[in-house]
């Protein structure tokens, strides 16, 4: 059987085709390259380019969620502690993230943990506990604003996790627990108080009219022997008798 030359061109032309062809999934780019010159970004669906002319760089644009591995920081007020976070980022330029840096996963990570040092260092302890939302913002400013020649759209920082020295960690449970018995000396404090001025309204009321004594005596009495089956002997008051017969008097004369 003759080769013919038709057959071998048909044969190179569908080879080449082969070769030319890409797919891109919908949410990847392709960044083209022509004899190493930007060409242009290839959306998504089936592509072709010419083999040995142009190169394809496939960039996601998916939003990555990177881990910031543990950093060792130094806060304002002198505290070594632990501090790791984590990072939302999307590539809005496909073109810049493959030519203005090597590798912008890699930069982002490395800018990532040299910007939390820095703003962790600059803070106090307390204002990393107590003010996370306000951390967050800074962090997610400076990341944004330096992976925006990359192309890199930085959505959201999140501290992840503080870890504390074991002693400062005993410093803070007994600080955590001397406030809390301070709280509760202040409470019964403050209950002992009104008491005391309930006592002394009481008291007032029952001084005006000595009768209401007598009474409050009897049914003080009366409770006792209610609530307990033992002979208990109270003496009586004398003035208890005086009132009554200066009572009984008056009625006697009217």
């Amino acid at each position: 059987m003759v080769v013919t030359p038709l057959i071998i061109l048909v044969g190179i032309f569908a080879v080449l085709a082969f070769l030319g062809i890409r797919i891109l999934q919908e949410y990847e780019r392709g960044v083209v390259f022509r004899f190493g010159r930007y060409s242009g970004v290839k959306e998504a669906g089936i592509r072709f380019i010419i083999p040995f002319v142009d190169r394809m760089v496939k960039v996601s644009l998916r939003e990555i969620v990177m881990d910031v591995p543990p950093q060792e920081v130094i806060t304002r007020d002198n505290v070594s502690v632990k501090v790791n976070a984590v990072i939302y980022f999307r590539v809005l330029h496909p073109e810049k993230a493959v030519i203005q840096v090597e590798n912008y996963l890699y930069g982002t990570s490395q800018l990532s943990q040299t910007t939390l040092r820095s703003v962790c260092g600059q803070a106090e302890l307390d204002e990393l506990l107590a003010e996370r939302e306000s951390i967050n913002r800074q962090l997610q400013e400076i990341i944004d604003l330096q992976t925006e020649p990359w192309g890199v759209k930085v959505r959201a920082v999140e501290l992840k996790q503080i870890d504390l020295p074991s002693d400062m960690q005993r410093a803070m449970a007994r600080q955590a627990e001397a406030e809390r018995e301070k709280r509760a000396k202040i409470i019964h404090a403050a209950g002992e108080s009104e008491a005391a001025q309930r006592l002394s309204e009481a008291a007032a009321v029952l001084g005006a009219e000595p009768v209401s004594i007598q009474l409050r005596y009897l049914q003080t009495l009366s409770e006792i022997a209610t609530e307990h089956s033992s002979s208990i002997v109270f003496p009586i008051p004398v003035d208890l008798f005086t009132a009554l017969s200066k009572r009984e008097d008056g009625e006697g004369t009217a």
